[in-house]
């Protein structure tokens, strides 16, 4: 139960560090960096797997992987950019805040549900690689939003 306890409040005050973070960078240009940097941080918490107590099937791997990508369609609508002064700035969404708590609740319902069914290491291992496919296929995603309108931006600086 204390296992339980401190890794939802962990990834609450994580969710609630991504929501200030996310405001804060939306005062300043994107770039290619800043959009595909995360995902490559994050890589760094794979070396969980090195440890036994973390390990999990390829079926669970792929399953995780499929549902973070599923969950991350609701961050993908909500970000948007705009061309400002000669720049690409990322549109905070009023939504964004909503979607990170029903994503955190979603968490819990989930950690639910199958934690009486596999170990708390396991869970862990599950949990990363869920929010692994989640942020990299929304920063692909944002990634992709980014190059058309740096397309655009060049286009309208070279006519």
């Amino acid at each position: 139960m204390f296992w339980f306890i401190a890794t939802t409040v962990g990834a609450a005050i994580m969710a609630v560090s991504m929501i200030f973070i996310r405001l804060k960078a939306a005062k300043k240009p994107a770039s290619v960096k800043k959009i595909i940097l995360p995902p490559f941080f994050m890589s760094t918490g794979a070396l969980m797997f090195l440890f036994p107590v973390f390990q999990i099937s390829w079926y669970q791997v792929v399953e995780a992987i499929a549902v973070g990508m599923i969950c991350s369609i609701f961050l993908i609508k909500t970000s948007k950019f705009e061309i400002r002064d000669q720049d690409i700035y990322l549109i905070p969404s009023k939504s964004f805040i909503f979607i990170l708590c029903g994503l955190l609740i979603f968490r819990i319902a989930v950690k639910v549900a199958i934690g009486s069914h596999i170990s708390v290491g396991e869970t862990s291992g599950m949990f990363f690689m869920l929010a692994f496919g989640m942020i990299v296929t929304w920063r692909l995603a944002m990634l992709y939003k980014y190059l058309q309108l740096e397309k655009q931006l060049n286009m309208k600086i070279n006519s």
